[in-house]
């Protein structure tokens, strides 16, 4: 695909997200802000049998942090817990599909921090993504 049909992917994205919403009960929760532009993401997993049953995310923000969120949802949404646990932030990225310059960067991994973060229980490194 050609980057206009990836910008075209992360509007949909954008303006129609993909498991947006929250789960009461869940498994895992966890919620996170980017302090440089104030976008918020707050994920919520259920899993059955180790792998992702259900997954929904919910907050504000500019078109690259929902996008990527509602992306990243659909990635991993049926994969098992382990397998989730080893997404880099290179596969969150190549799903995106578009270049993500520097200040853009923690706009696209704030929703793979806070599904980590949830799972592991505790926020990542930024650079361990």
């Amino acid at each position: 695909m050609g980057d206009s049909l990836y910008r075209e992917l992360i509007m949909d994205h954008s303006k129609h997200p993909r498991n947006k919403g929250t789960l009461d009960p869940h498994d895992y929760s966890y919620q996170d802000v980017n302090p440089l532009c104030g976008d918020e993401i707050r994920i919520d997993v259920r899993v059955q049998d180790d792998v992702v049953s259900d997954i929904k995310f919910s907050g504000r923000g500019c078109a690259i942090s929902q996008a990527a969120a509602s992306m990243l949802t659909e990635m991993v949404l049926g994969q098992p817990v382990a397998e989730v646990k080893t997404l880099a932030k290179e596969d969150l990225l190549e799903e995106l599909g578009v270049p993500i310059g520097p200040a853009r960067m923690k706009c696209a991994l704030l929703g793979l921090k806070v599904l980590k973060a949830g799972l592991y229980g505790v926020a990542p490194a930024d650079d361990s993504l």
